[in-house]
């Protein structure tokens, strides 16, 4: 398996206001013009730092979802974002659609845990499947497109259902997946879970963190179109006119944690879809814009990212050039180590590890 090379660490400073932002990162985008671009899975906001330095990432500005897509339910309530992505002057994020599963205190009686961990709940902003107009470092609710003025751009969701959404709907009827939705398992008991995006062209991949079924992670394939103002729908895929497609994708029994298309390839970040400490691995999925169908396949790996105790789990990855022109690879984490990430009040370091030669767009 090949090893990593950890080239730096950068600094990435929040708000002094913002600080519980850092110990929960989920999802991270780099755009050309050097903004970086954060979701938390606690919160129902969209983060944005600017590169002043090679090593460090500031100025920190909180967009509120809010702001641009009606949502379901009040914004205190959390979106779980897990997965950024951007194309055609579009920033895309989603929600983990996941149910989630009350956790043991250690400061409650046991009596009290038992209760806790027979109590399983959902959100209904955990639903959320979006795209906000992104123009110049900023995200509108609206805006000509600047690559053709006959074109307008609209923040836009997912159309919402009592089961989440039009795609949870579609869903609670495969024959793969149904079952677990049905089910409503909690998203870290192996249950529904989504944890990446990407968009290219007209086609969106949804990686799930879970179900992983024999060993096999599962990411979803979509296209939407719009409905009605501010609203987008499921649109029938090729000549089978299916509302979705399903590539079942061979991790070595992990789950997809993140995704990030790079030119025509898809790399893909996979760790253990329980909660636990396990294996973190880069793959690289080849020609994913030429995949036809429901597929099965096996990517090349990359490399191995270490991970702490209970700690330091890589949650979101993303293109990053260095000062010589050299592309690497940025990871931000989740519950970062609190003596060797955490920096002051407000910053975390992120990593950027050397990818090597694996056919990667520089």
């Amino acid at each position: 398996m090949p090893n990593p090379a950890l080239i730096k660490q950068v600094l990435l400073v929040f708000g002094k206001d913002y600080s519980e932002h850092r110990e929960d990162l989920s999802a991270v985008y780099l755009s050309s013009d050097n903004y970086l671009w954060l979701g938390s899975d606690e919160t129902s906001t969209i983060e944005r730092l600017s590169k002043v330095d090679p090593e460090k990432f500031a100025e920190h500005k909180q967009f509120r979802v809010a702001e641009f897509i009606d949502l379901p339910a009040p914004e205190e309530e959390e979106i779980d974002i897990e997965g950024i992505s951007y194309h055609d002057n579009y920033l895309w994020f989603v929600g983990s659609h996941s149910y989630k599963r009350k956790r043991v205190k250690p400061e409650k009686s046991d009596k009290k845990n038992f209760k806790r961990l027979a109590t399983i709940a959902t959100e209904p902003n955990r639903y959320i499947l979006g795209r906000i107009p992104l123009i110049d470092g900023e995200l509108l609710s609206s805006s000509p497109d600047p690559d053709n003025s006959k074109v307008k751009l609209t923040a836009a969701k997912l159309e919402v259902t009592e089961q989440g959404n039009t795609l949870m709907e579609a869903l609670a009827e495969d024959s793969h997946l149904g079952a677990f939705i049905k089910a409503a398992i909690p998203g870290k008991d192996n249950g529904f879970d989504i944890e990446g995006i990407a968009v290219v062209q007209n086609r969106i991949f949804l990686g799930l963190r879970g179900p992983v079924l024999r060993g096999w992670a599962v990411m979803l394939e979509i296209e939407l179109e719009e409905s009605a103002p501010g609203l987008l729908k499921l649109k029938e895929i090729g000549c089978d006119r299916e509302l979705y497609r399903k590539h079942f994708i061979n991790l070595n029994g992990l789950g997809i944690r993140d995704l990030y298309l790079d030119g025509e390839d898809l790399l893909i970040l996979a760790g253990p879809t329980m909660d636990l400490d396990g294996s973190i691995c880069v793959y690289s999925l080849e020609n994913v814009i030429n995949l036809k169908g429901n597929t099965l396949t096996t990517p090349e790996i990359v490399i191995q990212i270490p991970h702490g105790n209970r700690d330091d789990r890589a949650e979101g990855i993303t293109l990053f050039q260095d000062t010589c022109g050299e592309t690497r690879l940025l990871i931000v984490y989740d519950s970062p180590s609190q003596t060797k990430r955490l920096v002051g009040e407000s910053s975390v370091i992120a990593d950027v590890f050397e990818i090597g030669d694996w056919g990667l767009v520089t």
